[in-house]
């Protein structure tokens, strides 16, 4: 059996408990570590990480929600012999320019990239699991979908895929070292076709309309979300209206040796395990 040890930061999350439940399938040994795990972790207290890190050969790595964290996080797993990080990132983050978008993922990128350690870094565009696990599934329960988004679609990659990339990143040692890789799904669509898509699928009759940004982030923050997080996912919209990720990649094909999951796909599996059945 592989003795190395693989840290997965973020393991309660979409993409750190599927990537968690991947390398456990290989039968290699994993630290699913979070707030809520048996393995502690929390970005805002370092005084408990050394233990996290120690032993590890290989971490998965979900930045915090704020800039900063990832530098000393970084640099202490260098110190205790991690020899290799895998980042998850914002597609296009090097052309987010002054947006108030991101900035937690540049600085963890900064922090990565920086470090004396191999790494890789994953961009991923838009989850389409967002429409199930995420800030879209609960509109979509009550039969409309309002965003700040138009006619500029987004190829929305599927976080199977995003987890798959990371574990071939995690366990091909060298292969994938230094690499920025774009991960998109492999078309674009609309948000309007998405949640047509998912009426049909679904047999239910769904909407989307179109609302400002004001308004989204309003209506986030009545539904419980964080002001300033509410603002950066409203912000988001401005970045997707340019078009500057509205192409696809070909990465995930490079990563996996294969075409990336489908939207419809991924709207089919959903529909069936009755993810947007009316509660």
């Amino acid at each position: 059996m592989n003795a190395q040890t693989f840290l997965v930061i973020g393991a309660t999350g979409r993409t750190g408990r599927r990537v968690a439940a991947r390398l456990r399938l290989r039968g290699v040994p994993v630290r699913a570590a979070s707030r809520s795990s048996a393995v502690h972790f929390d970005w805002s207290q370092p005084a408990g990480w050394d233990p996290v890190l120690r032993g590890v050969d290989a971490a998965y790595v979900v930045p915090p929600p704020v800039p900063g964290p990832v530098h000393a996080f970084a640099a202490r797993a260098a110190a205790a012999g991690v020899r290799r990080l895998v980042l998850l990132s914002g597609r296009g983050a090097d052309d987010w320019g002054g947006s108030r978008f991101g900035k937690n993922m540049l600085s963890a990128e900064e922090a990565v990239r920086g470090a004396p350690l191999e790494w890789t870094v994953l961009r991923a565009s838009n989850f389409a699991q967002n429409f199930s696990e995420d800030v879209f599934h609960a509109p979509l329960l009550a039969g409309e979908l309002a965003l700040p988004a138009g006619d500029v679609p987004e190829p929305f990659v599927d976080v199977e895929d995003i987890a798959d990339a990371a574990v071939a990143a995690l366990t091909e040692r060298d292969r994938h070292a230094g690499q920025v890789y774009e991960l998109s799904g492999p078309r674009p669509v609309r948000f309007a076709e998405a949640v047509e898509l998912i009426a049909r699928a679904s047999d239910r009759p769904l909407t989307y309309r179109r609302i400002a940004r004001d308004a989204y982030a309003a209506a986030l923050v009545g539904r419980g979300v964080d002001r300033h997080e509410a603002d950066e996912v409203a912000e988001m919209f401005a970045l997707l209206a340019s078009g500057s990720v509205a192409g696809t990649t070909g990465d995930l094909a490079t990563v996996l040796g294969g075409a990336p999951r489908t939207f419809e796909e991924y709207v089919v599996r959903a529909a069936a395990a009755g993810v947007w059945d009316p509660r």
